[in-house]
C-alpha cells in the first residue's frame, strides 16, 4: 500500500498541444488543485509547428504553482511529479545542453520543438516507407509523417551538418524529465524509443538500437558512441525505465522554479495518450466479467479512447500481437512484460470542429447557441432531438439515415494507414439552415464512431480481447457521440469520474508510483496504483432500439464501402494515365 499519511500529494503535469496542466492529486487518488496555462505555437511555413520548450517549461512552473495555491499544500507535503506530453520532438545540444533550433532555414529561433502535428517530412516518412524494413511492422506497416523518426531525417537533411551533429534527441516527456533532474533517462514509452528500440528485437529476441534500420533510411551517423544521441543502450551508457519508475529526485534549480522542494521523487514520464490510459482504464465499473471488479485479467478487455483534439486507442495485451495499422506491440511501456498496441485517428475533435465552422451557418448557429448560454455543440444537440420530436422519429439516427460523410481529411491513420486519405459526402445539398449544419454535424460524430468500430473490430480480429470502452478526454462532454461510440461498437463506454483531467490524473498516478517506489514501503507495481487511486467511473450501454442497431449496420457498411472505394478510384485513376503513357 501506499504510505497511509493524510498529508501526502503528488503533481502530475500534462503538456498538451495548447497547454500545460498540472494536477494535485491526495493519496486517495482526489484531485485536490488543477491549473493550466497556455503554450505558444510557431508555424513559420504550411505545416510547420513549432514551440520552445523554454515557454513549455515557463507554462508548467505556472501551472504547478497555481494548482497548490489552490489547495493550500506545503510544498514538503508534495512526495512526488511526473510527466506526460506530446509525442513532439525536443532537441538539445550534446555539449551545451541548451536548446537547438529546429526553424530552417536559419535554425536561429527559440523554437527547438517540433510539435506531433507538424508534417514538413512527408517526402523523408516516403523514403523510409520505401524501405519496407520488418521494424515498420512495429507502426502497423508504415511511418506515420507525424511520428520522430521522419523528423530527424529531416533535420539532418536541412541543417549544417556540424549542428546536426551536436543534435540529441528526446521525447517531449523524456526532454521534461531531463530538464527536472538532469538525468539521460529515456521511457520506453517514447516514440523514438518505440520506432527504434523496442522494436529491434525482432532478429534475436534482445532490445537495442538496430543499425541496419537506422542504415536503411540515412541515420546510420546516430549509431556513434553507442547510440548517445538517442539515448544510449540500456545497461552500458544509457537507461530505460517503464511508466512511473523513479528517474531520480527533483533538482535544486528545478525546484526554485517549480515552487516544490528539491529531492522529491520524479517518475518516468509517458506520452499524453498513455497518460490517458492510465487515468481512464482504471475507472471502478460493473463490466460482467466473472473475475472482480479490480483485477488484473480485467485489462486486456480495456480499450482505452483518449479523445480530444485527435483520438488514441490504447489497449494491453500479454501476448505480442500485430495488428495492420496500429502502432506496437510495445513492451514495457506500462506494465514490465506486457505489450501495448497503439491506434489512432488523427482528427476527431478537429474534424468536428472543422466541419461545423466551415458551415454557412456556422455564424448565425454560434450566436444562437452564445444567446441560449450553452456550448455550439449542446446547441448541435439539442437541435436534432427537437428536429427528430417535430419529425416523429424514434431516434436522432433516423434523420441522417441518406446522409453518408466519410472524414479522413487529415488522411488515415488506423486501421488502413494510407496517408492519401480524404473525406467524401453523399447527400450534399445547396441548404444552408441551421438544420443542414445539424445533419453535417451529426455525420461527423457518425463516422467517428463508425471509424471506431472499424479500428476496434481490426484489433479483436488479430487477437485482443475488447469488450470495453473506456473514453476519456473532451469528447466525452459530447453525450450524442458517447451514445454513438457505444452503439456502433456494440459495447458499453464507461467515462471516468475526472473525465476532463485524466491525462492529468494518470500522469500524477505516475508520481505516486515514483514515491512509492523510493519511499521504502513495499512498491506497489502501476495496476496497484490505479486500483487505489481511480474513481468510480460513468457506464453508458448501446442503444436497445433495434431499428437504430439495424441503421448503424446498415451505415457502418456504407462507411466500409466508402472508405475502400475512394482506394479503388484513385487505383483507376492512376491505371488509366500509366496506361496512356
Amino acid at each position: 500500500m501506499l504510505d497511509d499519511k493524510q498529508g501526502d500529494h503528488y503533481i502530475g503535469i500534462d503538456v498538451g498541444t495548447g497547454s500545460a496542466r498540472a494536477c494535485v492529486i491526495d493519496h486517495h487518488g482526489n484531485i485536490v488543485g488543477l491549473a493550466s496555462q497556455d503554450i505558444k505555437t510557431w508555424q513559420p511555413y504550411t505545416g510547420f509547428y513549432e514551440q520552445s520548450i523554454a515557454n513549455i517549461w515557463d507554462s508548467i512552473c505556472f501551472a504547478v504553482k497555481q494548482a497548490i495555491q489552490q489547495c493550500d499544500v506545503p510544498s514538503s507535503k508534495i512526495r512526488g511529479l511526473a510527466f506526460d506530453a506530446t509525442c513532439s520532438l525536443a532537441v538539445m545540444s550534446r555539449e551545451s545542453d541548451n536548446p537547438v533550433s529546429v526553424s530552417s532555414p536559419e535554425f536561429t529561433s527559440d523554437c527547438n520543438v517540433i510539435l506531433w502535428l507538424d508534417h514538413r517530412a512527408v517526402d523523408e516518412t516516403e523514403s523510409i516507407n520505401a524501405t519496407g524494413h520488418p521494424v515498420l511492422q512495429y507502426v502497423g506497416g508504415r511511418m506515420s509523417v507525424e511520428m520522430e523518426i521522419p523528423k530527424i531525417l529531416w533535420l539532418k537533411k536541412h541543417m549544417d551538418p556540424s549542428k546536426f551533429q551536436d543534435c540529441k534527441f528526446y521525447d517531449l516527456a523524456d526532454a521534461l524529465t531531463h530538464l527536472a533532474t538532469g538525468k539521460e533517462t529515456r521511457s520506453y514509452c517514447s516514440v523514438i524509443c518505440k520506432q527504434g528500440y523496442l522494436a529491434s528485437g525482432i532478429d534475436n529476441g534482445q532490445e537495442g538500437w538496430q543499425l541496419d534500420f537506422l542504415a536503411s533510411i540515412g541515420l546510420e551517423d546516430l549509431a556513434a558512441d553507442g547510440f548517445i544521441r538517442l539515448g544510449g543502450i540500456n545497461g552500458q551508457n544509457g537507461q530505460y525505465l517503464s511508466a512511473g519508475e523513479c528517474v531520480g529526485p527533483l533538482s535544486e534549480k528545478a525546484a526554485v522554479e517549480l515552487g516544490l522542494s528539491p529531492g522529491i521523487a520524479v517518475g518516468s514520464g509517458v506520452i499524453d495518450a498513455y497518460a490517458g490510459w492510465i487515468g481512464t482504464v482504471g475507472a471502478k465499473s460493473d463490466l460482467g466479467l466473472d473475475c472482480p471488479i479490480g483485477h488484473r485479467e480485467h485489462v486486456s478487455h480495456r480499450l482505452a479512447l483518449v479523445a480530444g483534439t485527435s483520438t488514441c486507442h490504447l489497449a494491453m495485451a500479454n501476448d505480442e500481437l500485430f495488428v495492420p495499422g496500429v502502432w506496437g506491440p510495445y513492451r514495457d511501456v506500462l506494465f514490465p512484460g506486457a505489450y501495448v498496441a497503439e491506434g489512432g485517428q488523427s482528427a476527431t475533435g478537429e474534424l468536428i470542429r472543422h466541419v461545423v465552422e466551415s458551415h454557412p451557418a456556422s455564424t448565425i448557429a454560434t450566436k444562437a447557441a452564445k444567446t441560449a448560454g450553452v456550448h455550439l455543440y449542446d446547441f448541435l444537440n439539442d437541435h436534432l432531438r427537437l428536429e427528430a420530436q417535430q419529425s416523429q422519429v424514434a431516434h436522432v439516427s433516423q434523420l441522417a439515415k441518406h446522409f453518408f460523410f466519410y472524414g479522413d481529411l487529415w488522411g488515415n491513420r488506423s486501421p488502413i494507414a494510407d496517408p492519401q486519405m480524404s473525406g467524401a459526402i453523399f447527400g450534399l445539398r445547396s441548404d444552408q439552415s441551421i438544420s443542414n449544419l445539424a445533419l453535417h454535424y451529426y455525420g461527423t460524430l457518425e463516422f467517428i464512431a463508425l471509424q471506431t468500430r472499424q479500428i476496434v473490430e481490426t484489433m479483436n480480429e488479430h487477437g485482443h480481447q475488447i469488450s470495453t470502452i473506456f473514453m476519456s478526454g473532451s469528447q466525452t462532454q459530447n453525450d450524442v457521440l458517447v451514445h454513438l461510440i457505444a452503439s456502433a461498437c456494440k459495447m458499453p463506454v464507461v467515462l471516468p469520474q475526472y473525465v476532463h483531467a485524466a491525462v492529468c490524473h494518470g500522469a500524477a498516478m505516475l508520481a505516486a508510483m515514483a514515491a512509492n517506489g523510493v519511499s521504502g514501503e513495499q512498491s506497489k507495481d502501476l495496476w496497484g496504483i490505479m486500483s487505489q487511486m481511480s474513481k468510480p467511473g460513468r457506464r453508458v450501454d448501446p442503444t436497445a432500439d433495434a431499428g437504430e442497431q439495424r441503421l448503424l449496420q446498415a451505415k457502418y457498411e456504407v462507411f466500409l464501402d466508402m472508405c475502400f472505394k475512394q482506394r479503388e478510384y484513385r487505383d483507376l485513376v492512376e491505371k488509366r494515365l500509366s496506361a496512356a503513357e
